[in-house]
């Protein structure tokens, strides 16, 4: 083991795993009693906003974005992303200037204090097994309102950076409302927290906005390719 790695671990056991306990904890109390005047979760979007702010900041990440000139801030879109790292959601939330709501995995939900802001503030905390058939309902429901949704097609965390097939099931909701998808592609943040590993290392993350990509005239049954011009389009930065 190097002499760099000893330190970047208790770094992250006394330093960084505590402040983002901390952040987690008062921010997603914050979020929890802002959902009671505020039950779009609109508040509480920017109190996640402030918490992926936070734990970037004090782990040393910096995150250069590009491509925000190519999306309308005003619209409501699915933001597609590859998925390197656990930091993947906090990078987004502090890079995309969008009412973001995430479609994840339901084990998420059982965090305390970051499970129950996911709950409360209106994020689809999905099931794989079983996920239910009102699920795109609901998802029509939070673009009605003037949100964007992120989601992470591969369904988990590459290991070695290369983009996994994207499951077609993540766009059927942008397909049946005829939202456009924006492809993302973050770069290098599989270096900052590598799946299966506790320790986290600072530094510098990408990520590239693409041009939306319309859905109008694609039907359900051509969600398989359509997923696959995606995943095509995030592949090309990396």
């Amino acid at each position: 083991m190097s002499g760099v790695r000893p330190f970047q671990w208790w770094r992250t056991v006394f330093y960084l795993i505590p402040a983002v306990a901390i952040y987690t904890i008062v921010l997603g109390t914050v979020s929890l009693v802002s959902t009671l005047i505020d039950p779009t979760g609109d508040l509480g979007h920017r109190c996640a906003r402030t918490w992926a702010s936070l734990i970037l900041k004090t782990t040393g990440v910096r995150v250069r974005v590009s491509g925000l000139d190519r999306i309308d801030p005003s619209r409501s879109y699915v933001f597609a992303s590859n998925h390197q790292s656990i930091y993947d959601i906090p990078i987004v939330f502090a890079s995309l200037p969008f009412q973001l709501r995430i479609v994840a995995k339901a084990s998420l939900g059982r965090i305390p204090f970051l499970g129950w802001h996911l709950r409360r503030a209106g994020h689809l905390l999905v099931d794989r097994r079983n996920p239910g058939a009102d699920i795109v309902t609901k998802m029509k429901r939070l673009v009605s309102e003037g949100h964007s949704l992120i989601v992470f097609p591969e369904g988990t965390r590459s290991v070695d950076g290369v983009v996994g097939p994207f499951k077609k099931g993540s766009f059927l909701v942008a397909l049946d409302a005829q939202l456009p998808v924006v492809p993302v592609t973050i770069a290098r943040s599989r270096f900052i927290m590598r799946k299966g590993r506790l320790m986290v290392s600072p530094g510098e993350v990408t990520l590239t906005v693409h041009d939306p990509v319309a859905t109008a005239g694609v039907a359900r049954a051509q969600a398989r390719r359509f997923a696959d011009q995606i995943r095509e389009v995030v592949r090309t930065v990396l």
